[in-house]
């Protein structure tokens, strides 16, 4: 007789289905493991073998066969073992596994029979949704952020003795819900705008790219806030909705990140990889594939300090991200797609010693040297950066005597109804939805900047978004020079190249000139 459980394995940050089929067969007895499992998998014969023992059971003394289908998915880690134990049971005839059927089973054992926590636990009951599972057994200790999810039954058992006892008939086990400690008090956050002093430039730059969702980047010499800028961004981002934490939680609960024992309580993330880190790192890889740093920031904050020091590969990782909101990680037997959409703050110096432009301090570099390290960051990944902002050192007398500046929960307000004015007007399609919203005066002042600075046209379009993004701010229903002029003061790098180089007019106006 052929018996069939289900099951589960992850793939990046998704889940796909696993059939486990048993065939108890004539011949030597033997216990035989197909269907491209990997070394994780293959181990759990061992554990459930003694898991099995432990409870009191046996396997019969035949030839054992389990597949797990499809039969061309890698399969990874410790969650098959409880499937494949019911499968063993249900197939020798010591457990009814009628019950069984349609529900999902994960989770490691113990030698004694213990039933552990394992990651990818979300985006598996996820899974058991859309496939139309009646229910799903997990281990006690992923009962946290089981009970996120709605519209399944999730049970929770401390060991295999309480599943075996469960599919009898003989017990009942606890819902996601019942098993799932008591969720901690909302707690404050650590940081907090008003301990910044200073900065007023940088506070209202940060203001509009939480407003417009802007990817930003703070130029500035060493110890002027640029990292504590980027750590208060998250304080003054909306808190996300129930499909933008499931999301984050899933993809967070893939990653391992999850803590078993606490509940799970979802905030929008802030990640900060070291600028050592490799491009499997950044976008995701390795053996079981894993979500990177682009994935785990999704739906939050990717910070990436000390920018021109990340490997050229590396950060040209970003330009697709950046525009996508997705990545794509091919691999010899798979090609994952996985969410990518973080709002990414980047920090670096104006030189390598840092001091460039700074009246306090006497810069080191060489000309060919400054621009050396400029010449790190490609122009068309600065092109996706919509604003770039000066971060200058803050004086010793402004430390001591300026006030503390707007607590976060005050910006916040203003954001949060700044986003919900966009809400309000629909979202705004390419360049001819983007001008028709500004006037006159407006675009022939960001024509004459164009001309001028020599932006790119994805540089004008972007000056343009983030110039709505401030009539939002400020209430406004169209585009004018105000938003535009503030718009292209955050073209930092622009102006910059062109005072490097000296500001000429296009050769057709200088021979009309002449």
């Amino acid at each position: 007789m052929l018996t069939q459980v289900q099951a589960a394995c992850l793939l990046g940050v998704e889940a796909r289905s696993v059939i486990i089929e048993v065939e108890v067969g004539r011949g030597l007895p033997g216990f035989e493991l197909v269907g491209l499992p990997e070394r994780g998998v293959r181990e759990s014969r061992v554990r459930v073998q003694a898991a099995l023992r432990a409870a009191g059971y046996e396997l019969p003394h035949r030839s054992l066969l389990l597949n797990l289908a499809p039969g061309d998915l890698p399969k990874s880690g410790a969650s098959f073992d409880l499937a494949i134990a019911v499968a063993l049971l249900a197939s020798s005839g010591c457990v009814d596994g009628d019950r069984a059927e349609g529900t999902l089973l994960l989770g490691e054992l113990g030698l004694a029979g213990d039933l552990r926590g394992v990651r990818g636990v979300l985006p598996q009951l996820r899974m058991a949704q859309a496939e139309g599972l009646r229910r799903a057994v997990i281990p006690r200790a992923n009962a946290a952020e089981a009970a996120l999810v709605e519209d399944l039954e999730v049970l929770c058992a401390d060991e295999l003795l309480d599943v075996t006892e469960w599919l009898d008939g003989r017990m009942d086990l606890p819902s996601a819900q019942e098993a799932a400690p008591t969720p901690p008090e909302q707690a404050r956050a650590s940081v907090d705008l008003c301990e910044l002093r200073g900065q007023e430039g940088a506070r209202r730059a940060l203001e509009v790219a939480a407003a417009g969702g802007h990817h930003l980047l703070l130029v500035g010499p060493p110890g002027s806030g640029k990292t504590m800028l980027a750590r208060r961004l998250p304080t003054i981002l909306p808190a996300p909705t129930r499909a933008e934490a499931l999301e984050i939680a899933a993809i967070h609960s893939a990653a391992g990140l999850l803590d078993f024992g606490r509940p799970a309580r979802i905030t929008r993330p802030f990640r900060a990889p070291h600028h050592t880190a490799s491009a499997a790192a950044m976008v995701g890889g390795g053996r079981p594939l894993r979500p990177g740093e682009v994935t785990l920031a999704h739906g939050g904050v990717l910070f990436l300090d000390e920018l021109p020091e990340f490997r050229r590969d590396v950060i040209e990782t970003l330009r697709t991200v950046m525009e996508q909101g997705e990545v794509v990680v091919a691999r010899a037997n798979a090609r994952v797609r996985m969410p990518a959409a973080p709002q990414v703050v980047a920090a670096m110096n104006p030189c390598p010693c840092g001091h460039a432009g700074d009246p306090t301090h006497l810069c080191s570099c060489a000309p060919e040297r400054v621009e050396r390290y400029k010449s790190r960051i490609s122009g068309p990944l600065l092109d996706r950066f919509d604003l770039h902002v000066a971060v200058p050192r803050v004086r010793a007398d402004e430390l001591r005597h300026t006030s503390p500046g707007e607590r976060s929960e005050l910006v916040l307000s203003r954001v949060l109804r700044a986003r919900e004015a966009a809400r309000a007007r629909g979202p705004v399609g390419g360049l001819d939805a983007l001008t028709k919203r500004a006037d006159r005066g407006a675009l022939l002042l960001l024509d004459r900047a164009v001309d001028s600075l020599g932006l790119s046209a994805r540089g004008y379009v972007k000056a343009l978004s983030v110039a709505l993004t401030l009539s939002d701010l400020e209430g406004h229903d169209v585009i004018g020079t105000a938003e535009i002029a503030e718009a292209i003061q955050y073209r930092l790098l622009d102006r910059r190249s062109v005072a490097a180089r000296g500001v000429q007019r296009p050769r057709k106006r200088r021979e009309e000139m002449r």
